[in-house]
């Protein structure tokens, strides 16, 4: 089989628990992409937040907001902010229940309350660095977002929505974090557009993740990956499991395919 694209998550996938990659992954994808497969980084980060690991590791093409916004090279593909009326919700719900809201614009990070030392040690977790407090103006340019301080009894007041789901944040230390996703906008809905766009068939595709936000990503690729670290309900959704990103997963996998 010739592959054609390879989708990579970042947080636990890529990169380890102490933000650094491995030499050996790095090489694995530089080996890929000299191959003749398109990479892209699909995350749940912001664009502007992953621009340095994307020039050091040579990659131009982006899911980011968890599937709400693409581009392959330059061109956008995927461009969906969550509806006005439901992050209004949200927000109020947040506030009704002493949770706090990370929202993700192309432009920065709005933080509901950035004083909390709950949203300074997340955004600390993720070296989130173009953060600004909250202002209604910018409502309708919301790509993403996240609720923190969430107790798990709690994530059904976010849901009732059908459209709606919650996805725990799987990185030690954003524990009661959740990803407001969305059941028709998400990494594997991009992961489509972009095999529509490019031609590309299901089979000719591989992606690694780790955390629930990949679910439907690897459910649409021929070759989905889950990461050994990755969180436990996220194996029956994968073809295949490799081994932990302390461990070379992305190598390991790739290697298993006969791509590098």
């Amino acid at each position: 089989m010739t592959y054609k694209l390879l989708f990579l998550d970042i947080d636990g996938t890529i990169l380890k628990p102490d933000h650094t990659y491995t030499e050996t992954t790095k090489q694995a994808i530089t080996m890929a992409k000299e191959k003749g497969v398109d990479v892209f980084l699909a995350t749940g980060r912001p664009l502007h937040e992953i621009s340095d690991l994307a020039e050091e590791l040579d990659i131009h093409s982006f899911i980011a907001y968890n599937g709400s916004f693409a581009t392959y090279r330059n061109d956008t593909i995927v461009n969906e902010p969550i509806p006005k009326n439901s992050m209004e919700r949200f927000i109020t719900i947040a506030e009704e229940h002493n949770h706090e809201l990370i929202m993700y614009t192309r432009e920065k990070n709005y933080c509901t309350n950035m004083e909390r030392p709950l949203v300074q040690k997340f955004t600390d977790l993720f070296g989130l660095k173009t953060n600004a407090a909250f202002t209604p103006a910018i409502m309708d340019e919301i790509l993403g977002a996240t609720a923190l301080n969430v107790a798990s009894d709690q994530v059904p007041l976010y849901e009732t929505e059908a459209n709606f789901q919650l996805s725990p944040v799987h990185v030690n230390g954003a524990e009661n974090s959740y990803d407001i996703l969305r059941t028709n906008v998400n990494k594997g809905y991009s992961v489509e557009k972009i095999l529509d766009l490019l031609g590309v068939t299901p089979e000719e595709a591989i992606a690694f993740g780790d955390g629930m936000n990949d679910k439907e990503m690897l459910q649409t690729v021929g070759e989905g990956f889950a990461m050994g670290n990755a969180h436990d309900d996220l194996f029956q959704y994968a073809k295949h499991r490799t081994a932990t990103v302390d461990e070379d997963g992305i190598t390991q996998g790739l290697k298993k395919l006969g791509v590098i």
